[in-house]
């Protein structure tokens, strides 16, 4: 029989236990965090029907999505959390609570060009407040300080959470009547901390804005200082459009009722380079970046949006959020020597069979276990030192060896691998003993 060479595709992660380990506690202490404060739980299919889940999509989604055809049925693996969320809301308008606060972290899929960092299954993390008609903007503010405690219970330390916002930029394009062009340029200029302002400049070039302009649009979002600084240079410019005004007031609200939440200069700098490429956003954007490694790019981003559902109900529903990559930051950490070891800890104790008694070992393992201790029991026959050496591997702290004489007598014994002190107690003593 011809062998197949185990392979894993490329863009996939596949971890080893200690490595896995790592990956988990930084999952639960997303998923902690986000139901501390409040967020529901939610998982939504792996593979929906493509004319729901491709309602809005276009241009370069169209192009990595994996679809399947399955005789009629044309389907189509999620991805990303929002549009499923979308087509959940709408579908299940009537049994929920408004605003309705969700968690969901889940894998997702896009047939990129796989790459170092860049998976074409990876989990994400997401977080969103949705409204019915409307959403208090103090929302916006709350967000940041999530943000703050999902990083930091991550273990995670010096990093910026950059903030801007869509009407903002919106207003000020229009103010220089480039309207038409608003959505380029935000995309452009959202990639200038990976291309640099130079080739920004190039590529608004690209779409017959005059040199001027540019040079304005350019000055405008390098606008430096505090946030308090830019706040104040953002009202002294004379830009006299309803929709900067607006986009003005939100910033100045949002980072207000952020400072009451506990964020400061140092965790949250206003950013008016940060713009996010995706057209959906209406309002404040959010960036994440690990002030020490900025070459990361963002690690967390998201924003406001208007109208959720608008490919599903009439119904307005606006709302605001925020999304983890936490496969492309998991492989970054952990090149980067920023996760800390966990310590395999899967078992209390082991169970050393040396007696073909299984009923009793059977029975003492059920004593154990419904004691609440982790036990396994080494069902295979081996060298008692082979059967050591496999605890020790998996860093189960104790053995238990079970022979005829501990059946005879109804008893246990126990040796602790770290001191190795060794006792044996009765079987029904072990609530008390072990």
């Amino acid at each position: 029989m011809n062998k197949v060479e185990p392979r894993t595709l490329s863009g996939f992660m596949e971890l080893l236990p200690k490595d896995q380990l790592k990956f988990n506690k930084l999952y639960d202490a997303i998923r902690s965090t986000y139901e501390q404060f409040g967020f529901l739980p939610l998982d939504t299919p792996i593979i929906e029907a493509s004319e729901v889940l491709l309602a809005k999509a276009g241009g370069e989604t169209e192009k990595q999505i994996y679809q399947i055809q399955r005789g009629d049925s044309n389907l189509t693996l999620r991805f990303d959390l929002t549009v499923p969320l979308a087509k959940y809301v709408a579908k299940n308008y009537g049994e929920l609570f408004f605003p309705f606060r969700r968690y969901q972290i889940g894998k997702v899929y896009r047939g990129e060009r796989a790459q170092k960092g860049r998976y074409r299954e990876f989990y994400q993390c997401d977080i969103d407040i949705i409204g019915d008609d409307k959403l208090s903007i103090i929302n916006d503010a709350e967000i940041p300080y999530i943000i703050y405690n999902v990083f930091t219970n991550m273990g995670l330390k010096n990093f910026v959470i950059k903030i801007n916002n869509r009407k903002l930029l919106n207003g000020f394009f229009s103010f220089l009547k480039v309207e038409d062009k608003s959505v380029d340029i935000m995309r452009i200029i959202d990639k200038i901390e990976k291309i640099g302002t130079a080739n920004v400049i190039e590529e608004l070039k690209t779409f017959d804005i005059d040199e001027e302009i540019i040079n304005k649009i350019i000055a405008f979002i390098n606008t430096r200082g505090t946030n308090n600084d830019i706040i104040t240079s953002l009202e002294s410019f004379d830009i006299t459009n309803d929709l900067y005004q607006t986009g003005l007031e939100e910033l100045k609200t949002v980072v207000d009722y952020a400072y009451a939440f506990g964020m400061s200069n140092d965790t949250l700098s206003i950013d008016l380079r940060i713009s996010r490429g995706l057209d959906y956003y209406t309002g404040t954007v959010y960036e994440t970046f690990l002030k020490d490694y900025r070459e990361l790019g963002s690690i967390c981003s998201g924003g406001r949006y208007d109208n959720l559902a608008e490919y599903y109900t009439d119904r307005k529903l606006p709302g605001v959020g925020i999304s983890i990559g936490l496969t492309r930051l998991f492989d970054k950490l952990l090149e980067l020597n920023l996760v800390e070891d966990e310590e395999i800890e899967v078992s209390d104790a082991l169970i050393i069979p040396m007696t073909d008694n299984f009923k009793y070992i059977i029975e003492c393992y059920n004593k154990l276990t419904s004691n609440n201790k982790r036990i396994q029991i080494f069902y295979d026959k081996r060298s008692v030192k082979s059967m050591i050496n496999y605890a020790i591997k998996l860093n189960i702290p104790n053995v238990i060896f079970i022979g005829d004489e501990e059946v005879l007598n109804k008893t246990i014994t126990i040796k602790n691998l770290d001191s190795y002190e060794q006792k044996t107690i009765k079987i029904e003593n072990i609530d008390e003993e072990f």
